[in-house]
């Protein structure tokens, strides 16, 4: 018996099991000794308390007391390296071990099958996947020691939450920076001495575009650097109405609602592993962003429950660094895409570290930024609505037990409780998002308006940012000072309330709400609340 065919020493890997995707059909096993790739999150030194985020801790001393320890490192490291896998990066700060290594040996060393998977609907010339089904299981020795396994399926994890529409079919459409006077973003501030990271999972950026786009604005083009992780890299595809949709539309609202920041663009795979480790990539970097700024999301219950947690954690590390991290809540209302009649909502913005942000539709002056109405974003069926509801995993977070967040779609918490409190509450804050009266943004050559929540997540990072700069500290954990302590009903320091439409499921309210969570900013009142 050969040693690749020696039984190993296997324990499950808890949360690991995967849950079925529709849309994607197995065909036959991948080629003999192909070489993928996957990452692996080791546990802690120590947990990472709550107070934790009070302060913003350095990155040595994060490292330090809340990174992986040198001997979890080696231990992972020489047992993998032993059964035949080759290590090919270790950030210990951010408990990653990156490993490679030929499919077979993949699958043995992790208890899985692996096959190859299209789309049910893709031609002959379509992409293929890695897919799997069922847990993993690691080598015993490792046992508590690796927290999850990701990457080993690699078909996309998530979605870019922004909607499309030709120029000329749009009434009602705004500059960035208009919406930053509709919105009191803080004079005197543009976000200069701030880093705003933004994650991409696919497309790119033309830099003669974004120097046309700004030029049109009167603005100096921002400082926009490109990151690679994991392989990805800025490449543009020429589609306006995909990936580069996205990633002009992060870029081209931060950047002209903080023109001073350095605007720093991680380019990732589409997979739970490259989402997560472009997170992580950009949380612990030097300098420390003052905002992440992320519009792709996928409904919770379509992650493995490792890979949840693993980017929860990852939302803590950059949160107890000082980030604050935007995501967008989803753009198809209530129900996020999910089929089958109850809500769900969108992760991470369903993370309690995340600042999930919602999407209403907007009627302004653009001269003066005087309101003439502002109601939930909801299209109808099809036409696109803001994301929000309660967690089915997350349970409340002590900042939001005040303000009414309702049960969850069963009647239970996120813990199974019956009649319990409810879990995490989403949307937190929000901003404009129905493409009718969306943002006016140059993507591939052409000049068109787009809208969604993945919108709402680069404003509020840009906001983040000149708040920052004005108070010279960063916000980190920003819930507990948004919220400070408010009732069921009451209105936030630092907000306008949405109290008119719905997202399917959930109505708005006076305070917050499970449509545009606490309402929409009025930075000034927010620079002196804060």
């Amino acid at each position: 018996m050969t040693d690749a065919e020696q039984p190993l020493d296997l324990v499950p890997l808890p949360g690991s099991e995967r849950p079925e995707r529709s849309g994607f059909r197995a065909h036959g096993g991948l080629a003999p000794g192909s070489r993928i790739e996957a990452t692996l999150v080791l546990r802690r030194r120590a947990e990472l308390p709550a107070t934790a985020f009070a302060q913003p801790i350095g990155r040595e001393e994060f490292a330090e007391r809340y990174g992986a320890s040198p001997d979890d490192v080696e231990l992972v490291r020489s047992t993998l390296e032993g059964l035949g896998l080759t290590v090919e990066d270790v950030d210990a700060a951010a408990r990653r071990v990156r490993v490679s290594g030929p499919v077979e040996t993949v699958a043995r060393v992790f208890g899985t099958d692996l096959a190859q998977s299209t789309r049910e609907d893709a031609g002959d010339d379509a992409p293929t996947y890695r897919q799997r089904s069922g847990g993993l299981s690691i080598p015993a020795a490792l046992a508590g020691v690796v927290t999850a396994v990701l990457g080993l399926d690699d078909r996309p994890q998530a979605r870019a939450q922004f909607r499309y529409v030709p120029a000329a079919a749009v009434n009602i459409s705004y500059t960035p920076p208009q919406l930053g006077t509709v919105y009191s973003f803080p004079e005197g501030t543009d976000g200069s001495g701030q880093t705003i990271a933004i994650i991409e999972l696919g497309g790119g950026y033309v830099q003669s575009d974004l120097d046309t786009y700004f030029a049109g604005l009167g603005i100096p083009t921002p400082s926009v650097t490109a990151v690679g992780v994991d392989g990805g890299s800025n490449a543009p595809d020429g589609n306006p109405n995909g990936a580069d949709g996205e990633v002009m539309l992060d870029i081209e609202v931060a950047g002209a609602l903080a023109p001073g920041a350095s605007i720093v663009v991680y380019f990732a795979p589409n997979t739970d592993a490259g989402f997560l480790d472009a997170v992580t990539t950009a949380a612990h970097a030097d300098p420390t962003p003052a905002a992440i700024s992320i519009s792709w999301g996928q409904s919770e219950d379509q992650w493995t429950a490792q890979a949840r947690t693993a980017f929860d954690e990852a939302l803590q590390d950059a949160a107890a660094l000082g980030v604050t991290t935007t995501a967008a809540a989803g753009d198809d209302g209530s129900s996020d895409r999910v089929g089958d009649g109850r809500p769900h909502v969108d992760f991470p913005a369903s993370s309690p570290h995340a600042l999930a942000c919602g999407g209403t539709r907007l009627e302004a002056d653009t001269s003066t930024g005087a309101v003439h109405s502002e109601t939930v974003w909801n299209n109808g069926s099809g036409g696109g609505a803001t994301g929000g509801g309660v967690s089915a995993v997350f349970p409340l977070p002590a900042w939001q037990k005040g303000v009414g967040v309702p049960s969850g779609a069963d009647g239970t918490d996120a813990g199974g409780a019956a009649n319990g409190p409810g879990g995490r509450g989403v949307p937190d804050v929000s901003a404009v998002a129905d493409p009718q009266t969306g943002y006016r943004i140059r993507v591939d050559g052409q000049d068109t308006v787009i809208g969604g929540t993945s919108a709402v997540a680069p404003l509020w990072a840009a906001l983040v940012a000149r708040l920052a700069q004005s108070t010279g500290k960063p916000l980190g954990l920003a819930q507990p000072a948004l919220y400070d302590s408010i009732g069921a009903g009451q209105v936030a320091d630092g907000f306008r309330d949405i109290t008119h439409g719905d997202n399917g499921s959930y109505t708005a309210t006076a305070g917050w709400d499970a449509c545009t969570g606490l309402g929409v900013p009025d930075g000034a009142k927010l620079l002196s609340s804060l």
